[in-house]
């Protein structure tokens, strides 16, 4: 990364990112990659798009045949995720709605669930995770002083949708993943790789002496058995339809009575805190930036507005800042000198302990020669 800061000309990635570089326009490498990767699937013919997920339904429906269930849908009560709900349903499929509870849902997010799937008539399946074992989980990620704590909430995440579709015995996970909002790549040094178990279990042993016992965890060999041969598919649905974040908010506004969030997975009182604050103060990391940057290059808002948005603190308000920050020290047992000393000391990276992550470098390796 250089020295001197830099803030790409077409998007709004910048010098934060430790390996961006910039051609002689002043373009980055990060959105000139997304278009090289994504504009095949962002910008693709309508009529071939739909064919393909006439093709996906299809597949998806004769899989499900007799089974209570034909695909699941991880819901988070963000857009995405509700969306693809919506559009399973509208489709004639018979999605399992399935939430995970780490004990950090918004009241406004338990309510969006609520509302979507009572109007569209699915079950949900919610796993609540056990809170002393989860915080305990934390407190070692922040003794640990690793940048992604989130590492935890991902990878619990991939183990009950996972499983779940085990459970039922259903090929399909339905994920409001895509390229349209999400396709940019995430910088290495603001996040961890999501398989990691080795690295989870490790933490928890060094830092806080426990064992996992209810936590579901998910490793780079859970994702084999379950990929390659359990056959269950883990499926971007938005790329398989135009998909226009504004105008689904819109319509989830006028349908479900949904009500937004100001920034991308703010529907954790958690996530919100650490993007919104810990990022920024102890990491220097605004996720922000990348989440707008997917947008402008994508075209769902000009690159004008996305600074706009930038203005400012990543919360909503000050008040609702320091809420949080009550909120947080109360649910983690914190003193603000806790939380101050937390700030001040330096990050240490996820593979200074043990990891898994040259596992699954490894297994892709051997996947891809295998597959040429």
């Amino acid at each position: 990364m250089s020295n001197e800061y830099r803030m790409c000309t077409r998007c709004v990635m910048d010098t934060t990112a430790d390996d961006i570089v910039f051609d002689e326009r002043g373009v980055c490498n990060y959105c000139t990659e997304f278009l090289e990767r994504s504009s095949h699937v962002i910008f693709q013919n309508p009529e071939t798009r739909r064919k393909e997920l006439e093709d996906l339904v299809r597949r998806i429906k004769k899989d499900g045949e007799g089974k209570r269930y034909d695909c699941v849908v991880g819901v988070s009560g963000g857009v995405d995720s509700s969306w693809v709900l919506v559009k399973a349903v509208e489709l004639g499929l018979r999605p399992l709605a399935v939430h995970m509870d780490n004990g950090w849902n918004s009241e406004l997010a338990q309510s969006n669930i609520a509302n979507l799937v009572r109007k569209l008539r699915v079950d949900l399946y919610t796993h609540v995770i056990d809170w002393n074992e989860y915080r305990s989980l934390m407190q070692a990620f922040f003794d640990a002083d690793v940048i992604d704590v989130e590492l935890l909430y991902d990878n619990a995440m991939l183990g009950v949708d996972y499983g779940q579709a085990a459970k039922h015995d259903v090929n399909y996970i339905l994920s409001g993943t895509n390229q349209a909002t999400e396709g940019m790549r995430m910088p290495s040094n603001w996040n961890w790789f999501k398989y990691d178990k080795r690295n989870i279990k490790a933490l928890a042993k060094h830092f806080a002496n426990i064992t996992l016992k209810t936590f579901p965890s998910f490793s780079t060999i859970n994702f084999i058995q379950y990929e390659f041969l359990r056959k269950i598919r883990w499926i971007s649905f938005l790329d398989y339809m135009e998909y226009n974040k504004f105008e689904s908010m819109g319509s989830l506004q006028r349908d479900f009575a949904y009500k937004p969030y100001p920034y991308k997975h703010y529907e954790s009182v958690f996530t919100r805190f650490y993007q919104g604050y810990i990022l920024p103060e102890k990491f220097g990391v605004d996720k922000r930036k990348l989440h707008l940057a997917t947008l402008v290059v994508s075209g769902q808002i000009t690159r004008e507005e996305a600074l706009k948005s930038l203005d400012g603190i990543p919360y909503p308000t000050d008040e609702e800042l320091a809420q949080d920050r009550v909120y947080f020290l109360k649910k983690m047992g914190w003193t603000e000198t806790q939380l101050s000393n937390y700030l001040k000391r330096p990050e240490k990276a996820h593979d200074s302990y043990p990891s898994e992550k040259k596992l699954y470098t490894f297994c892709a390796k051997v996947y891809k020669t295998f597959k040429q």
